[in-house]
């Protein structure tokens, strides 16, 4: 009969002989009903396995969906992430493939991916690093970055990488006192990277970025774009570089 097999079928199980039976619930009676579901419930009972099995491909389903969702964002906004020509870059300028990184000088998360970051272009050698200003925790990130962004503009990209260090190490509130005492122990001028910091080019990068985040959909720090893939989150460097030579085999 058909409501005997009708579990197995329905989750699509070869536990009957034959070709699966197509069930159509809107033909039986209330009886009939309640008596395949008290079936279905009773197979699952016996079988619990079968919605682990079940959890699991619909996990992987999302997971390899969310993937492709996330390479089309990555491809759509390729220029203004690569290249947006404002952006620190480090690394290997002229590496086969770009690390991208948004970043808040307030998360943990922040400070634990610099050693890991660091080993990861230490043992590839040929990444290219973007770093993206992208405070969210707070006034006091707002104000790192300005001060971080300004220092840019006002000395160069190398005395950015020196305040970008130190502040990631930087325990402290960020007030103007603390932030002069930064860019004064690296013999850089304080009067005029805290000038710098509320002009328009400076507010125009942050905001810049902050439009690239959204689009890419992209809410917490650290967030990582590694060539074409997304990275939403921490991650230690063995598994980024895995990874990388992932997206160079797929480049053929």
């Amino acid at each position: 009969m058909i409501l005997r097999h009708a579990a197995p079928a329905l989750l699509g199980l070869s536990l009957i002989t034959g070709p699966a039976q197509a069930l159509d619930l809107s033909t039986m009676s209330d009886a009939e009903r309640e008596q395949f579901g008290a079936q279905v419930r009773e197979y699952l009972l016996e079988n619990p396995e079968v919605i682990i099995e079940a959890i699991n491909i619909l996990e992987q389903r999302n997971a390899a969906a969310e993937a492709a969702a996330d390479k089309d964002l990555v491809a759509a906004n390729a220029e203004e992430l690569f290249n947006d020509g404002y952006s620190w870059v480090g690394g290997n300028p002229e590496g086969d493939i770009t690390l991208v990184e948004f970043m808040d000088y307030r998360c943990g998360y922040c400070r634990r991916a610099v050693p890991e970051v660091a080993s990861l272009l230490a043992e590839d050698g040929n990444i290219r690093l973007v770093i993206k200003e992208f405070p969210i925790l707070g006034d006091a990130s707002v104000l790192s970055s300005r001060f971080a962004v300004a220092t840019k503009h006002v000395a160069g990209d190398d005395a950015y990488k020196q305040v970008h260090d130190a502040l990631l190490e930087f325990t402290g509130e960020p007030s103007e006192v603390a932030l002069r005492r930064i860019s004064d122990g690296l013999g850089l001028d304080s009067d005029a990277i805290i000038a710098a910091m509320d002009s328009e080019q400076v507010t125009d990068e942050i905001t810049r970025t902050r439009a690239l985040a959204q689009r890419m959909q992209i809410s917490g720090t650290p967030s990582f774009v590694l060539g074409t893939e997304m990275l939403r989150g921490f991650l230690p460097a063995d598994q980024m570089l895995q990874i990388a030579n992932g997206v160079r085999a797929e480049r053929g």
